[in-house]
């Protein structure tokens, strides 16, 4: 039996489509890397082999999420892009849906997007996890990312291209009520996100039901 899928793709759609919403639905939108931005979901990554994008989003369905997410195309601008998140967001906050029942999940820049979209809704009550998506100079290089909502950051110890997002969050200007960190050994170094490894699955399907402690 195949797994269903419910991919819900960006804006347009969204607005025309017919959602069931119930009070305690839960949704998820969920934002991929860059490496699939540019390549197809067959091809392989010369590191890290295939991003397994369709089992990732598989995991949050098995879940019992809703989950809204598509496969960009054509190296976007990140800040754009988030614009047209936010308007996802805001449709379904008019279909009824609570924004603590919204969560935005992004790895690496899937990540970055996220952030743009976290600073620009500036909604503290929506629930984001930043994936594999800090440096330390990116206090310098986007200084205009200003964390806001429910966050928990996932990083890898082996990742230099994710570390530990604390600066960010102490220069954010909004209140974040709640804020949580994971460090990962998986010693996958970039690569742990291409998987629907348990070790950051469960954490985000956890934070997408409002269970904001970590174990």
């Amino acid at each position: 039996m195949k797994t269903k899928f419910l991919i819900l793709f960006l804006v347009l759609l969204l607005i025309s489509c017919r959602i069931q919403i119930k009070d305690d639905s839960k949704f998820i939108i969920f934002l991929h890397n860059r490496f699939l931005e540019t390549h197809s979901l067959e091809e392989l990554h010369p590191e890290y082999g295939r991003m397994e994008y369709k089992k990732i989003l598989a995991e949050f369905v098995k879940a019992g999420l809703n989950v809204i997410s598509e496969k960009r195309e054509g190296n976007v601008n990140a800040r754009e892009y988030a614009i047209g998140v936010i308007n996802q967001i805001d449709s379904l906050i008019l279909k009824g849906v609570k924004p603590t029942d919204i969560t935005i999940v992004g790895t690496s820049k899937g990540g970055y997007i996220a952030q743009y979209v976290s600073t620009l809704a500036n909604n503290p009550k929506l629930n984001y996890v930043f994936i594999a998506s800090y440096r330390n100079i990116d206090i310098q290089t986007i200084p205009e990312i200003n964390y806001c909502g429910n966050i928990l950051t996932i990083y890898e110890k082996s990742d230099t291209l994710g570390v530990s997002a604390i600066e960010r969050k102490r220069s954010s200007s909004c209140k974040i009520e709640i804020f949580k960190e994971i460090e990962l050994d998986t010693k996958m170094k970039h690569g742990f996100i291409f998987k629907p490894l348990k070790e950051w699955i469960e954490p985000v399907i956890n934070w997408a039901n409002g269970i904001y402690e970590i174990k």
